[in-house]
């Protein structure tokens, strides 16, 4: 019997080895492809992330209007007056605030940009505000390198052919003047065309350089590409933006590597399982399987007796274990169907919370800047479900051309069933809102839907509020809401406390409130769901507005997503390992005013 069984194994491992050989071969394989595979896309990712960039870059040059333009031409005459600490940390607003201090003294009630131009101030203004602009687009070329893991960037123009002046350079070499150590400006490199031939193709055609060009010098391994800038029709230099070589090599041997292993994994794995099915659902069962025929033959049992009998044709060995075998597989169908069920079932509620959640996702509005061509306003909004799907949601959309609707909602309960209800609540808001009429007018319209064959007796909380974007002036209405929070220009956020009327859905004919207020420029709305002022620690303390007010005096003047991103920061801190129990949603609204051309 144990050779027989020694005879087998044998087979087992003839066959491992065979399957090894082939999963050896396919890795390779694999490993191959994936290289090539990988080294062209991300080649092509590296060039058009580059592309980008610079387009990137020129798209601030060219929103600057003049003042890139005047600085270019003064720096082409006064590169050496202009004078830039070496040790310039990123602060151009001290510079700044001197340039105006220095022009109201000068020019009392006059505003500069409007009243005076660059090419009428006297020579000491012009050679502060070259020096406040100067610093501007250094931070601006030092934030893309940093924001976008670039090797450098820079603005260069060409003096006299093939020199190029180094304008704007993120790479700082000394000079030292009067003893102070200041950034060496304005420096002339000789570039040789045929070894900087995308540089001189972008120059020389006025467009973008059709690839990039391949540098392995003092500043590392680099890809770098270039954009022509042009003002008025005139092309004033280039902006360039180098990426490292060594980190897109690093991106593709990462990649093909974690395929390897990947594949290494799974061929293991693969062995293991085989090699134990084979064993132990083939070879064992076998020998167990002949022990009990001889037991049978040897003892004769009953109970073997009768199922042998019952489940075999033939007295041969083989006969009885397609017997048995075909019991095993009964068996095991009946075991593994209802398995299936179970894991299709399964599958199946969490496929349907993934459906759910993405489908309540994207409602809401997602991409940001919401109104790119609108530079009245800024905002930015988050909604973070306590569960797979949550009954909180914020919407915000034009009404027409000069008046935009924002609202903030909470449905009571959680999951699917408020989700439903979110959605219903969120749909007929805005349909109500872009057929016309006050926030107050509206939210009875819904009430009175949302109220029939409302069993589940849920309703929500509704802040909604329409703005005038060309004044300012604004309606709102708030429906058993959280109280929005107001910050005025240069001052600080307080909450607008106001009574609220009842919770929309809670009954059918209920009049809403509804009252007026105006935004002015530099002003800031704030609302919110109460899951920020809500959400407790493992000691079962709330957060509070006090705190959310906090967060939000310390992070006034940054863009509203740096804003909620603080907040919500600081609610993770303050909460720490306790759970989340309810939605947390934010929208923050900045107001510019109507913006001169």
């Amino acid at each position: 019997m144990d050779a027989k069984l020694q005879k087998k194994r044998s087979l087992v491992t003839i066959f491992i080895i065979m399957f090894a050989i082939f999963g050896a071969l396919t890795v390779i394989m694999n490993l191959v492809y994936t290289y090539v595979v990988q080294s062209r896309v991300y080649h092509q990712q590296c060039a058009d992330r580059l592309t980008s960039i610079n387009n990137y870059m020129k798209v601030l040059i060219d929103r600057d209007g003049d003042d890139f333009y005047d600085l270019r031409m003064y720096f082409e005459d006064h590169k050496d007056e202009i004078l830039i600490p070496l040790d310039y940390a990123g602060d151009p607003e001290i510079k700044g605030r001197e340039f105006y201090r220095h022009f109201e003294e000068k020019h009392p009630g006059m505003v500069y940009g409007e009243d005076i131009q660059f090419n009428e101030l006297e020579d000491d203004l012009k050679l502060l505000y070259a020096e406040y602009t100067y610093e501007y687009w250094l931070t601006i070329f030092e934030d893309i390198r940093d924001s976008f893991g670039l090797e450098y960037t820079f603005f260069i123009y060409p003096t006299e052919i093939p020199k190029m002046c180094y304008m704007i350079d993120i790479f700082r070499d000394e000079k030292v003047v009067d003893g102070k150590s200041y950034i060496s400006l304005g420096i002339e490199v000789e570039e040789d065309p045929q070894k900087h031939k995308r540089m001189w193709e972008a120059w020389n055609t006025g467009k973008p350089s059709s690839g990039f060009d391949v540098f392995n010098n003092e500043h590392g391994y680099t890809y770098t590409y270039y954009v022509p800038i042009i003002k008025d029709g005139e092309q004033i230099g280039l902006a360039c933006a180098g990426i490292s070589v060594e980190q897109v090599t690093s991106s593709i041997i990462n990649t093909v590597v974690s395929q390897l292993a990947g594949s290494f994994i799974v061929l293991i794995i693969g062995l293991i399982i085989i090699s134990r099915f084979i064993r132990k659902g083939f070879l064992v069962r076998l020998v167990r399987l002949e022990r009990s025929v001889a037991q049978y033959t040897e003892l004769k049992d009953d109970k073997i007796s009768e199922e042998i009998r019952k489940n075999e044709t033939g007295n041969d060995e083989i006969r009885s274990l397609s017997d048995q075998f075909a019991d095993m597989i009964v068996e095991l169908r009946d075991y593994m169907v209802n398995l299936q069920h179970v894991t299709a079932e399964k599958e199946r509620i969490g496929a349907e919370l993934n459906v759910a959640t993405q489908i309540q996702a994207d409602m809401l509005p997602r991409v940001f800047p919401a109104f790119p061509t609108r530079d009245e306003f800024d905002l930015y909004a988050t909604m973070n479900p306590a569960k797979e799907v949550g009954g909180d949601f914020y919407d915000f959309f034009m009404v027409d051309d000069d008046h935009i609707a924002l609202v903030m909602a909470d449905v009571s309960g959680k999951g699917v069933p408020a989700a439903l209800f979110m959605v219903i609540a969120k749909t007929l808001i805005k349909t109500k809102t872009q057929q016309g009429g006050l926030p107050g007018d509206i939210l009875s319209e819904v009430n009175d839907t949302l109220c029939e064959g409302n069993d589940a007796e849920l309703f929500v909380t509704v802040w909604l509020a329409i703005i005038e974007i060309s004044t300012g002036k604004g309606w709102a209405a708030n429906a058993g809401h959280e109280h929005p929070a107001i910050r005025r220009k240069d001052g600080d956020f307080e909450l607008s406390i106001y009574k609220h009327s009842p919770a929309v859905a809670t009954m059918e004919g209920i009049p809403f409130r509804q009252h007026e207020f105006e935004l002015y420029p530099g002003d800031s709305l704030y609302v919110y769901t109460d899951g920020v002022a809500e959400a407790t620690d493992a000691n079962n303390e709330l957060y509070g507005t006090d705190r959310m007010l906090n967060v939000l005096n310390r992070t006034k003047d940054e863009k509203p997503e740096e804003v909620l991103r603080a907040v919500r920061k600081d609610i993770d801190e303050f909460v720490g390992e306790a759970p989340q129990f309810d939605d947390i949603t934010m929208l923050m609204f900045n107001y510019f005013g109507k913006v001169e051309e």
